[in-house]
């Protein structure tokens, strides 16, 4: 017949249980920080597709429609704007600049296509977790 736990076999149980939890816990971690670079990475790689015009001209019709005057077209991580999105947030008429990646290579197409037809491209911080700029949002606006 086996024998009562002892107070030394349950601290082992529950050590072993915590172990395993932090394993888990640093598992997720690891698995979280490589989904969040490898976004990053198809971000910062990514350009305009060659269909842009066309899906551009039906969701600004669409949104016309519907009474609209504007359409968030973009939102990324302000972490990766250069400064973080600081500029943005201040609205600092240099924001452009900060622009990195697929945030760059769309205001470029923004600043040669569509501004020149009376486009305007508006910039806006649109979260705060932590009182720190989180999501950057661009919007086109006519």
């Amino acid at each position: 017949m086996p024998g009562l736990l002892r107070p030394e076999d349950l601290q082992m149980i529950a050590s072993d249980a915590e172990m395993e939890e932090l394993k888990r816990e640093q598992k997720l971690s690891q698995s979280q920080k490589q989904q969040q670079r490898e976004l990053r990475e198809a971000f910062m790689s990514r350009k305009v597709a060659p269909e842009a015009v066309e899906r551009i001209n039906n969701a600004v019709r669409i949104a016309a429609q519907n009474g609209h005057h504007h359409l968030q077209v973009i939102t990324f991580p302000s972490s990766y704007c250069s400064d973080g999105g600081r500029r943005i947030n201040i609205a600092d008429p240099e924001w452009p600049t900060s622009l990195t990646g697929f945030a760059k290579d769309a205001f470029e197409f923004y600043d040669e296509q569509l501004r020149p037809l009376g486009y305007r491209l508006r910039a806006e911080i649109v979260s705060f977790p932590g009182g720190m700029p989180g999501e950057v949002a661009l919007s086109l606006v006519w």
